[in-house]
C-alpha cells in the first residue's frame, strides 16, 4: 500500500471517528461499533509504524541540509496517537470483557478460543504438508522412508477444526457489527 493511499485511508477513518464522536456530544456519549473500532486500531497502528520509519529517515542529515520532515513533529504526532490507540484498545479490551456470545461465553474468551483453533489447525497443517511429501527414491536399493503418522485423521481433525474455526468467527465478526463501543 503507497503512503499516499495509507493516508487516505487513515483520513476517511479518522473523519469517520470523528463524526461518530460528535454526533453523538449532544448526548454526551460517543458511539462507534466494535467492528469500526477495530478497523481504525489496525490503521492507527499502521500509521504509528509509519510515522517510525518516516522518524528514523529523517534523524540524521549532511551538514548544512534540513531534513525532509521535522522529526520532532512527528515524534510528537506519534505520541498523540499513541496515546489515542492505547485508549482506544482500552475500551474495546474492555468490551470485549463485558459482551457475551450465545453460549455464555465472554467475547475476550471467544476471541482466545479463536486464536486456539487457528494454531492448531496450523500444526496440524504444517504436519500433513511435510507427511504428505512424496518419498524421492531413484532406486530399490535406497532407504525408504515411511509416515509415521495417519495424515487422513488428521486431515479430518483439520476439518473438523476449521468449521469450529468459521463458526466461532461468524459469531465474533457478526457482534462486532452490532455491538457499540463508548
Amino acid at each position: 500500500m503507497s503512503i499516499i493511499k495509507l493516508y487516505n485511508s487513515i483520513a476517511i477513518y479518522e473523519k469517520i471517528w470523528y463524526y461518530m464522536c460528535n454526533k453523538n456530544l449532544l448526548k454526551g456519549v460517543i458511539i462507534i461499533k466494535l467492528a469500526e473500532a477495530l478497523m481504525l486500531r489496525s490503521e492507527y497502528q499502521q500509521k504509528i509504524q509509519n510515522m517510525q520509519q518516516r522518524i528514523m529517515m529523517n534523524l540524521k542529515v549532511q551538514e548544512d541540509e534540513k531534513p525532509h520532515e521535522d522529526p520532532n513533529s512527528l515524534l510528537s504526532e506519534i505520541m498523540r496517537l499513541n496515546d489515542e490507540l492505547a485508549s482506544l484498545i482500552k475500551k474495546i479490551n474492555q468490551k470485549n470483557n463485558e459482551v457475551t456470545l450465545e453460549n455464555g461465553q465472554t467475547l475476550a474468551e471467544a476471541l482466545a478460543n479463536r486464536e486456539s483453533l487457528m494454531k492448531k489447525r496450523q500444526i496440524l497443517n504444517n504436519i500433513t504438508n511435510t507427511a504428505g511429501q512424496r518419498d524421492m527414491r531413484m532406486t530399490h536399493t535406497e532407504v525408504k522412508i515411511n509416515t509415521t503418522v495417519d495424515v487422513a485423521k488428521i486431515q479430518k481433525e483439520i476439518d473438523e477444526i476449521s468449521k469450529q474455526f468459521r463458526q466461532i468467527d461468524t459469531q465474533i465478526q457478526s457482534l462486532n457489527w452490532i455491538i457499540d463501543l463508548e
